[in-house]
């Protein structure tokens, strides 16, 4: 619906909450700041069609901004907020942003980009000023408060994670219709799915400049209903957040299930949890225990999605389901499943292979024409370069990212199965599984935990988990070597930096060929 008719219907109801702050931002003030930033876009030279970029934590700006930009048919591109300078210069770079926004709470990255952004017309910086940054709010509110007269439906370009390599900007067309008549494949799912219309009360826990969350969280702002967003993620406060505000909706990562999990039973039993309708949860394979416990502990209002950022294709499954096909992430119902082996032949049901989306959205990978060739199939379909089986039933099970496949001694291994059974380990806060050098077998299994207490690391634990996992899975899935390290480098979002992990062993190798 369009924001400035729920101004005029209910112009005092919250629109977004600050959990932290307390900040209320009401339908009336989002809807006139919205208006401002369009005006200020604008005044700044900014075209249909052209690119901003932002850097900031989750802040009380940050969603206005967004829909300022959605307002003017922008392209508008969040950065991660724990990116070096160097890492957020080249997406801005790349997405050729005319304007670059920052906030004084990210001001250290913020100073250092000032050398690397030539190409920049104009930089804004919200909650303050520093050197080189204009004032956001005090440019923002000499603007007048109309929407502006051409106004365009803009639309996100996010930036893949990088957990493979490069970030990739994923571009998708302009919307053609108008402002408020836009309804994107998120927000029609959204409201089909999950039930998403003006009663709801979502909580926001991930970071704003992920895909998953921001849609959300503008899905919500879209049919008229309150979010309230964390300013950064606490398992228990999270709980408190649900019984406070009566939460109806909220969207996960599977990390944040185990942290919320391995709260002491006392701690997790004080916090009603009854309001909840849906919990939705991505980004990430969920383990099987994992997930019954959640069900468990919330009742039947688990939702999992398999999609990406690229919006080529979105499968979907509710408790019920998933109870009865335990491990998958569900039927498409945008796009149609293929599997494909390397050479691109369709594989049989229950043959693990890379999956492709047939007549799903078209997406391109922004200044990669290479990238993008490598995502299509001969026949048009498009993959995310996941790999997974379908069952008799029609339902999809992920395996893992083809990149992250270990090959032993030609045997094909694919380490989210042993991920999967050591986080179960009351010892383990966190873990990564990976190929490492193996003269003989070209690669071996590597685990690196993250233990719940450093103290317990050692060769001590690292024996006692490569039991545990033998007790459930063959040895040849099974780490033969365990290390450790304080804090795994992974996204807010759940996905984890692998590459990070792996490159390390990998350093004296020219090849991943022995």
């Amino acid at each position: 619906m369009y924001i400035g008719d729920l101004a005029q219907q209910q112009p005092n109801k919250a629109a977004y909450i600050m959990a932290a702050s307390g900040e209320t931002v009401t339908y009336e003030q989002l809807n006139a700041r919205s208006c401002q930033t369009s005006q200020l876009f604008r005044s700044m030279g900014l075209q249909i069609g052209d690119h901003i970029a932002l850097l900031m934590e989750n802040n009380a700006r940050f969603l206005e901004i967004c829909i300022g930009a959605a307002r003017s048919g922008l392209f508008y591109t969040a950065i991660s907020s724990r990116l070096t300078a160097p890492e957020a210069a080249y997406i801005i770079k790349d997405c050729g942003a005319k304007l670059f926004i920052s906030s004084v709470a990210k001001g250290a990255v913020a100073a250092e980009l000032l050398s690397d952004m030539s190409a920049v017309q104009t930089k804004l910086m919200v909650d303050g000023t520093i050197d080189g940054y204009d004032s956001y709010e005090a440019l923002r509110d000499q603007m007048p408060e109309a929407a502006i007269a051409d106004e365009a439906a803009g639309v996100d370009m996010l930036y893949s994670s990088g957990t493979t390599g490069k970030p990739k900007g994923v571009k998708i067309p302009l919307p053609t219709m108008k402002v408020g008549e836009e309804v994107g494949s998120m927000s029609m799912l959204s409201k089909g799915l999950y039930g998403f219309g003006r009663e709801m009360i979502y909580l926001s826990p991930a970071p704003l400049y992920h895909a998953a969350p921001l849609r959300y969280n503008l899905a919500t702002l879209l049919f008229g209903g309150t979010t309230v967003v964390m300013e950064d993620f606490n398992e228990e406060e999270a709980l408190r957040l649900i019984e406070k505000h009566q939460i109806t909706h909220s969207q996960w990562v599977p990390t944040m299930f185990v942290k919320m999990l391995k709260l002491p039973e006392d701690v997790r039993s004080k916090y009603d949890m009854s309001s909840l309708q849906v919990a939705i949860h991505a980004a990430a394979p969920c383990p099987i225990e994992i997930k019954e416990k959640m069900i468990d502990w919330w009742g039947p209002v688990i939702f999992e999605y398999y999609a990406g950022s690229e919006g080529n294709g979105f499968c979907a499954i509710n408790s019920e389901e998933w109870l009865a096909h335990k491990g998958s992430v569900g039927k498409s119902i945008l796009g149609v499943v293929h599997i494909c082996d390397d050479e691109g032949e369709e594989l049989p049901v229950g043959e693990a292979g890379t999956i492709y989306f047939a007549d799903g959205p078209q997406f391109e990978y922004y200044n990669d024409p290479d990238k993008t060739k490598e995502s299509k199939h001969a026949k048009g379909w498009t993959t995310l370069g996941d790999v997974g089986r379908v069952d008799e039933d029609g339902f999809l099970y992920l395996t893992d990212r083809k990149a992250f496949m270990i090959i032993s001694g030609g045997v094909n291994i694919y380490p989210q199965e042993a991920e999967n059974r050591l986080i179960m380990h009351p010892r383990v806060a966190d873990v990564a599984v990976f190929g490492v050098p193996n003269e003989d077998f070209g690669e071996e299994v590597k685990a690196v935990v993250q233990p719940m207490d450093w103290a317990d690391a050692g060769p001590e634990l690292a024996e006692e988990l490569m039991a545990f996992c033998q007790q459930g899975l063959t040895k040849i899935k099974c780490p033969r070597s365990v290390d450790f390290d304080k804090e795994l480098p992974r996204h807010p979002t759940g996905k984890l930096y692998k590459r990070l992990l792996r490159d390390k062993y990998w350093a004296d190798h020219k090849t991943k060929i022995i």
